[in-house]
């Protein structure tokens, strides 16, 4: 599957793009969410083979201080999450010419794709699925990125993310500070849930470091539309990377059944 790298201007700042065409010309653009430290490159190739898994044309984008697109001021608001669910992401639909799509979203990535489902509510949007997503903050979280912190400073975790990132220290910080800060102990999404009419399908791994089952609990407890939960183990915070062919399957599943349960452009009553 060929790739074609661009760059969009999305809320006033450059943002890395990758889009590999489907073989469906029917089919929703699945839209992949990284997660905190992630970028386009990071992903390696696990887009395009769900793309190919499903026939749907995908789009994969460095949000702003990540990858190749434009750096963002350090230390992020608290509320870095909200603005990416709530305004960027609709902007860049739009700005991409997306009419019909899927979220997928890893880890930060999950959370924004919850944010923009419950919060926007965009009839463009038929599904999200949530890999270890989080919707409040718990102490494993915050442990795990105290553990992070200190790799980044002693370890060899910042010459690792210098390859994906072109300021490295934007990336790292701009999410390490914010889940660090003691106000954002208290950061919760939850309040989008109810709101969410959409199909969900949530993957977590059994051994994931940061977080617990007290999660996906609250997603399926409080959210508006159906929701599907897919366990995997052995399996920590990234399931595409863990498990990548049981991965694969369950959003290849999802998304057909989407395709075949949720008409495109009436997804959100």
């Amino acid at each position: 599957m060929t790739q074609a790298t661009e760059f969009l201007t999305v809320d006033g700042r450059r943002l890395e793009v990758a889009r590999h065409p489907g073989t469906d010309h029917d089919a929703p653009t699945l839209i992949f969410l990284h997660e905190g430290l992630g970028s386009v490159g990071l992903w390696k190739g696990f887009p395009q083979a769900v793309g190919q898994a499903t026939g749907c044309p995908v789009l994969v984008y460095s949000r702003a201080g990540y990858g190749r697109s434009d750096p963002v001021p350090v230390p992020r608001p608290l509320t870095y999450m909200h603005h990416e669910g709530l305004v960027v992401l609709p902007e860049l639909m739009d700005v991409a010419g997306i009419g019909d799509a899927i979220l997928v979203g890893h880890s930060d990535g999950a959370s924004i794709a919850l944010v923009n489902a419950g919060g926007v509510r965009d009839p463009r949007v038929r599904g999200v699925v949530a890999m270890a997503p989080h919707v409040f903050n718990e102490d494993i979280s915050v442990a795990s990125i105290r553990e992070a912190r200190t790799a980044y400073e002693t370890g060899g975790l910042r010459d690792r993310l210098a390859r994906h990132h072109a300021d490295v220290d934007c990336a790292f910080w701009g999410w390490n500070r914010a889940w660090l800060d003691p106000d954002f102990r208290h950061w919760t999404i939850e309040e989008f849930l109810p709101a969410i009419r959409i199909p969900l399908l949530l993957i977590q791994g059994r051994e994931d470091e940061y977080g617990t089952a007290a999660q996906l609990d609250a997603i399926a407890r409080q959210s508006g539309g159906p929701v599907e939960t897919c366990w995997l183990t052995p399996c920590r915070h990234s399931p595409h990377k863990d498990r990548p062919d049981e991965t694969l399957a369950a959003i290849a599943a999802f998304v057909a059944r989407v395709r075949r349960e949720v008409p495109a452009a009436a997804a959100q009553p």
